[in-house]
């Protein structure tokens, strides 16, 4: 598999060479960059409990695609886009610089030379209009209802983060969300206590920014999981009952 080499501070995302290239990613593409050695081996390490194959086929990522991966964390996501999206994509992780640890990122870098970070406070992330092709958010879409002094994650006006998010995505792009599903109630208090979300909540805030609902999956579902505890106690970590939405805006 083809290795890049580069990193730049903004924003500017491997499918079978035969496929066409409006073509999203087919199965084999995806489990090649699931299976690409390239990757942190931290990051290969939570492969079983996060089914990077399911989100990433469900995603319907396209060569060739300019992608924002949302609050990218140590790019477990970014590196799996890269390979997707190919050299001619771009893929821009976009993480607060509490949270953007640069020597994994140098390293990131050295083999996906197509990942360009974006590193701003949480509350100052914004992409061009018409600037990308998909935004792609894993267990974080739940954050932007979070806030902490503690880990410097200020308060964050969602619904203009979203109408900025409406003005980035191309007419016909797309925005993937996976998250852990919590009960209904004040989303804020919810989140602030589980760091869940109700789904109902997402896709009511993405169909009030413009976004239409274009499908969901539950390859992620865990009829066990308990939607009252935290996410990060030990008991259920890395095995939380989690939901996929795709929303496309209007071509």
């Amino acid at each position: 598999m083809n290795k890049y080499r580069l990193l730049t501070p903004l924003l500017a995302a491997t499918t079978l060479l035969a496929a066409p290239a409006a073509a999203a990613a087919p199965d084999k593409a995806v489990a090649a960059a699931v299976a690409d050695t390239g990757r942190l081996a931290d990051n290969r390490k939570l492969d079983e409990g996060r089914h990077p194959a399911d989100v990433l086929a469900f995603a319907q990522v396209k060569r060739g695609s300019t992608v924002a991966d949302l609050l990218a964390g140590n790019g477990y996501y970014s590196e799996m886009l890269a390979d997707l999206v190919g050299p001619k994509g771009t893929v821009i992780p976009m993480n607060p610089p509490r949270f953007h640890k640069a020597e994994t990122w140098a390293t990131i870098a050295r083999a996906y030379p197509n990942v360009t970070p974006m590193v701003r406070p949480v509350n100052t992330i914004a992409l061009a209009p018409k600037s990308v092709d998909m935004i792609f958010t894993h267990l974080v879409y739940h954050d932007l209802y979070w806030q902490s002094d503690k880990f410097e994650f200020p308060r964050v006006d969602v619904d203009a983060m979203l109408a900025n998010w409406f003005s980035a995505v191309r007419p016909g792009g797309a925005v993937i969300v996976v998250d852990h599903i919590g009960p209904a109630g004040d989303t804020r208090e919810l989140v602030e206590k589980l760091h869940r979300i109700d789904p109902a909540k997402v896709r009511a805030d993405m169909e009030r920014a413009g976004f239409v609902f274009d499908g969901d999956s539950d390859a992620l579902r865990i009829s066990a999981d308990d939607h009252s505890k935290n996410v990060f106690d030990p008991a259920i970590r890395g095995k939380t009952d989690r939901f996929m939405m795709r929303f496309r805006k209007p071509a």
